[in-house]
């Protein structure tokens, strides 16, 4: 493989089986390094799960794999310290890393820039008072929210066991018709193989966040293979307005 490696750090376990899948679609690299901390989707244990520590530790285990870059696996652990603090969180594992380094939350607004969406839909499998975080950090990015439903799954455990056909069914009722595309924010959620199937239904892309993780540190070491079994977003490659 050609490509340059792309490390992933990812919290404990539930859908990181994911990453091979699309390694073996895109045939690219991306090495997964597991972190460790409480299952549940409560600020004060994801501020936890994302410290600076912690992530640093990823790093350590990511580096035999000499990355070209790493991304923080996880929305929630991101979102929650909102826009300036992930800032700070991803240029702390830069530096840690020696790497380039983003995450998921930012993987999210960087996909809806390249693709021109300004306006989505969001079906959070979170508590509500954690998912509307993640709308104030969209909010913050100029992209506005116009129909959020959370589903109230405490733990990332029980959301990486939902099947093809549970993904399928949260994604069909928490569209909008007035949003440009549907996000799915988690990345306890196995949602690659559904992606084709969940885009002919609604007509729109949707953004779930193992697809944009795994964009997004494509595109930050400068690889950018298409695949169209990855739903719109790696269908084709797609300019930036930040670059």
């Amino acid at each position: 493989m050609n490509a340059p490696t792309v490390g992933f750090i990812y919290p404990d376990h539930a859908a990181e089986d994911d990453y091979p899948r699309a390694e073996a679609t895109l045939g690219v690299r991306l090495p997964v390094a597991h972190i460790y901390g409480t299952d549940l989707h409560a600020v004060p244990e994801l501020l936890d799960l994302g410290s600076p520590e912690k992530l640093a530790h990823g790093a350590e285990l990511l580096a035999p794999h000499r990355p070209a870059g790493i991304v923080w696996a996880c929305t929630s652990g991101s979102f929650v310290y909102g826009p300036d603090g992930a800032r700070e969180q991803v240029e702390a594992l830069a530096a840690a890393a020696g790497v380039p380094a983003t995450s998921t939350s930012f993987a999210f607004v960087d996909a809806a820039h390249a693709l021109g969406v300004r306006k989505v839909a969001v079906a959070a499998s979170y508590p509500d008072d954690v998912a509307r975080l993640f709308v104030e950090f969209l909010a913050a990015a100029d992209i506005e929210v116009v129909s959020m439903r959370s589903s109230g799954i405490d733990t990332a455990a029980e959301v990486g066991t939902l099947t093809p056909a549970q993904v399928r069914e949260l994604a069909l009722a928490n569209d909008h018709p007035d949003a440009e595309a549907l996000l799915i924010p988690d990345t306890a959620m196995h949602t690659l193989e559904v992606l084709p199937e969940l885009e002919t239904a609604l007509g729109k892309p949707v953004l779930t966040a193992n697809q944009v993780t795994i964009w997004a540190g494509l595109r930050l070491v400068g690889a950018e293979p298409v695949s169209a079994e990855l739903g719109t977003l790696l269908r084709e490659r797609h300019s930036y307005v930040g670059d």
